[in-house]
């Protein structure tokens, strides 16, 4: 028969089950600067050779790869799985490979070992095996004290003066596998079919408090200036503004989202658009652009960063609808279709056409608008419905963005079906806002979390747990009083590392605006409001916040265990960064008191006795806990949860 496909050289060695890896490497794995990045894989051939493997690494534009040798992380089972890990050092754009080689002086010298240990009479044959392969590494090997080590082995073995076990002893000699092992020599080598990306985002990628308020509210750019040192001291690493563009007069909601608005009415700040102005405007009655670089240059000076709405609709006024109008989808008699999202209606803006002819244009003025605002100092924005916009293009702006500026975050604002929001995560989004304002039960809690934590959309997924926003007064809220809120404010920051509240949470505002109803009565969406910082969660705030920065472990997601209560009314869970270990109970009935047993389990490795400190209360009380059963009860008349330090030996 004839022969159709002609044998191919192929390496003995496969590289199976990468981690990590986003959609088999087309996407990149995210993490942080200064994180460790730990890569893992099933390394194995045939037969029973030992191997050796490294992890090969270098950021973007650098022209030589670094390596890290690879561990064996099952081998006391007889596992194949090998893991390495280095330091991501900058910002931006990474990439690492595996290469795996017969480590052929490891095998002999294990089998050799073996043979000794037999013991077998005649090893002659096996030494000389030897000597050859030291001859071969001497020729190599460049370090002069590696090589000096060879040659001195050398000598011993074919020194026949001296006895058999002078021969094995230097054979055997750990010295020696490390000379040897600095050959530079690979045989059967093999690789990944092409390496994987790494994306390494500032800290503020994954971890920060976020503030949300309206700035018309506080008297504009100049008074949210103002109030700046104060959301400092409550520990807030950014405030997030929406839109702070011209609002469109044509077609504009008064209170409460009525379809006819009085003259005083202000409108929704998302009808952006009006003779004063685009997307590229700022709102008179709010201020200048001038307003907005002094807002982001203070910011900057307390550790803060501005977060700007990034919302792609156009009021009936908006300039692009006389300027270019070829970017609008109109009906056959003319009229264009206000947004839907039902049962919600607005009928005061209207969106773009993503199949217009004219798209490229398009993209390239979106593109425009965000470098706009990042040249004002806005370095992060929230993406409003994202999940409405086509994901070329995200991904395409994202980085056009980046290339420009590599400290620009996204947060995709999208609560939708969860494989989209992983989409938009993979094409390059920062963060994302979740359903964590669903979840309020214990089952719900620790199974959402835990998928957030541990699946494989770990690696590119960052959940950002807002407790409340201006579209979202869940009902938990709503019949819980102020103890629901404490419930949801310690949920929120001690289970994600990206959490965020909106101005009113700490007044316990509660009231919808009718039953069934997760919109506000009164919303701030369409009127302003005389706010100030002043609301009596805000010390619980601010605590949260401290204990948020002072402890690496609250600063992460994947370190989370959840702890068994034997009580439904209560959730607990710890979590560990190195030495510091944090200890969370929460009472998630607002209206009863709730007690339990906590388990600590023997695999958060704590000592049989240990100490916890309590964060949250003002004496700062001790408890000495154990591994097991520990008693705790919780009322919301007098305290809602612990979080509990455990405090070093």
């Amino acid at each position: 028969m004839p022969v159709t496909n002609q044998p191919q050289a192929q390496p003995r060695i496969r590289i199976a089950h990468v981690s990590p890896t986003v959609e088999d490497g087309r996407y990149p794995a995210k993490r942080c600067v200064g994180d460790q990045m730990t890569v893992s894989a099933d390394v194995l051939r045939d037969g029973h050779d030992m191997l050796r493997a490294v992890v090969r690494y270098r950021a973007a534009g650098e022209p030589d790869w670094r390596e890290v040798p690879m561990r064996q992380v099952d081998a006391q089972v007889g596992g194949v799985r090998w893991e390495a890990s280095f330091a991501l050092e900058r910002i931006g754009s990474h990439e690492f490979d595996i290469e795996a080689w017969t480590d052929v002086f490891g095998t002999w010298r294990d089998e050799l070992r073996r043979k000794v240990e037999g013991p077998q009479a005649d090893l002659t044959g096996e030494l000389g095996e030897g000597e050859l392969l030291l001859e071969q590494a001497a020729k190599r090997v460049t370090d002069s004290e590696q090589r000096g080590q060879i040659h001195s082995a050398l000598r011993t073995l074919r020194d026949g003066a001296v006895s058999r076990q002078a021969h094995y002893a230097a054979a055997l000699d750990p010295v020696l596998l490390r000379a040897m092992h600095a050959d530079p020599e690979r045989p059967g080598a093999a690789r990944l079919p092409r390496p994987l990306r790494i994306e390494a985002d500032r800290v503020l990628a994954r971890f920060g408090s976020w503030y949300e308020l309206f700035p018309r509210s506080f008297g504009g750019l100049a008074g949210v200036e103002r109030v700046l040192p104060e959301l400092s001291t409550l520990g807030f690493d950014v405030l997030y503004l929406p839109p702070i563009h011209p609002i469109g007069v044509k077609n504009r909601k008064g209170p409460n989202n009525a379809l006819t608005a009085g003259p005083g009415d202000p409108g929704s700040p998302w009808a952006i658009g009006s003779p004063d102005g685009g997307h590229d405007a700022v709102h008179p009655e709010l201020g200048t652009i001038d307003d907005l670089r002094r807002l982001t240059a203070r910011a900057r000076e307390l550790g803060i960063d501005v977060a700007l709405d990034f919302a792609i609709q156009c009021s009936a006024d908006h300039p692009w609808l006389t300027e270019h109008p070829e970017w609008f989808h109109r009906r056959p008699d003319g009229t264009l279709k206000y947004a839907e999202n039902p049962p919600k209606r607005y009928q005061d803006i209207y969106n773009v056409n993503w199949e217009t002819p004219s798209w490229r244009e398009l993209w390239l003025e979106l593109r425009r608008i965000v470098l706009h605002w990042v040249d004002c100092g806005v370095k992060v924005f929230r993406v409003d419905n994202p999940h409405t916009k086509p994901f070329p293009f995200w991904e395409w702006l994202i980085a056009e963005v980046h290339n420009v500026d590599r400290d620009v975050i996204f947060l995709a604002e999208a609560f939708t079906k969860r494989e989209i929001m992983r989409e938009l995560a993979r094409i390059g989004f920062t963060q994302s806002y979740t359903y964590f304002t669903w979840k309020n039960s214990r089952w719900e809690l620790s199974e959402y979390v835990s998928e957030l934590a541990y699946s494989e959309e770990s690696d590119y997924f960052r959940p950002n747990f807002f407790a409340n926003t201006p579209d979202i007064l869940h009902e938990y809220l709503q019949h819980g009083g102020p103890p629901a809120f404490v419930t949801r404010l310690v949920l929120a920051s001690t289970l994600s590392p990206s959490y965020g509240i909106y101005s009113g949470y700490e007044w316990f505002e509660n009231v919808p605006v009718r039953a069934g109803s997760e919109e506000y009565v009164d919303s701030e969406k369409y009127e302003a409001k005389a706010r100030k910082l002043d609301g009596p969660l805000l010390g619980l705030v601010r605590r949260l916040n401290e204990l948020r920065r002072d402890n690496p472990a609250l600063q992460q997601l994947s370190n989370v265990t959840f702890l068994e209560t034997h009580n439904e009314g209560l959730i607990a869970y710890a979590k560990r960064e190195g030495s510091n270990t944090v200890i969370v109970v929460v009472n998630i009935d607002p209206h009863n008191a709730q007690e339990g047993s906590v388990l600590i389990p023997a695999q958060l490795n704590l000592p049989p006795v240990f100490r916890v400190r309590d964060q949250l209360q003002l004496v700062g009380a001790a408890y000495d806990w154990r591994m097991g059963h520990n008693y705790v009860r919780l009322d919301p008349q007098s305290q809602q949860a612990h979080v509990f330090v455990v405090e070093s030996a």
